[in-house]
């Protein structure tokens, strides 16, 4: 237990911008969850990156908007943290997976709700929606995604690129909200980021997952009880 805990510790330690976010988000969730019925959605629609805010104060808006869950449910996003933003972060380093993070939630902020504004002025949209409730981490955690493309290795690389692909395009072709144009547009902000991965060391995903059996609990017992028979024998 004492070297479970110890590794929880350090892993954390390893990702301290990642942990630092989700403490926060952690707060403004249980804060949210104590705002009385009713106030919660005014509350977050002066925090919302929708197209009124943004012209208004969008410097606010922006960090505002990343420091809140607008669904109210933190452990979803405490897993995908771990999988996902601690990992860029520990293999690109802070400053790099911030600058990721940060500009795929910025630029596909103004991106999707430049193309609702023009959906507005078209007709297509109603007049009302320059209000709508736009809050949220995902933006980010979609271009920290695109990134991660480049920690595997040729050829698994293009199946992890064709899955994050797939998971954006298709709900842009299928539903065409400025939401999945968001998450679409971050996917590949992240992958623009290519620069900032050279150098930095890659993985293949058979190797890690034969190593992360060979490690698990019971085989490492096995392994152990083999090599005693084994030294038993030799003797």
């Amino acid at each position: 237990m004492t070297r479970a805990l110890h590794a929880v510790r350090s892993y954390i330690r390893s990702a301290p911008g990642t942990y630092l976010w989700l403490a926060v988000l952690l707060g403004t969730t249980i804060a949210l969850h104590q705002m009385p019925p009713g106030h919660e959605r005014a509350f977050l629609g002066s925090r919302s990156t929708n197209i009124h805010e943004l012209s208004v104060h969008p410097v606010r808006v922006l960090i505002q908007s990343a420091l809140w869950i607008g669904s109210g449910h933190w452990v979803p996003y405490a897993v995908l943290f771990t999988v996902f933003h601690a990992q860029a972060e520990r293999w690109i380093g802070t400053a790099r997976w911030l600058a990721v993070a940060a500009s795929a939630h910025v630029f596909a902020s103004f991106i999707s709700e430049g193309a609702l504004l023009w959906a507005i002025q078209l007709g297509h949209a109603p007049k009302s929606a320059v209000n709508t409730l736009d809050v949220g981490v995902s933006y980010a955690l979609a271009g920290v995604i695109g990134v991660l493309t480049y920690r595997i290795i040729t050829p698994w690389r293009y199946g992890y690129l064709a899955v994050i692909l797939l998971s954006t395009a298709l709900p842009l072709v299928t539903a065409r909200t400025f939401t999945d144009l968001g998450h679409f547009t971050s996917v590949l902000i992240g992958l623009a980021w290519y620069p900032v991965t050279r150098g930095r060391p890659r993985i293949n995903p058979v190797r890690a997952l034969h190593a992360a059996r060979r490690y698990a609990p019971g085989n490492r017992r096995r392994d152990t009880e083999r090599s005693g028979s084994r030294s038993q024998r030799s003797v």
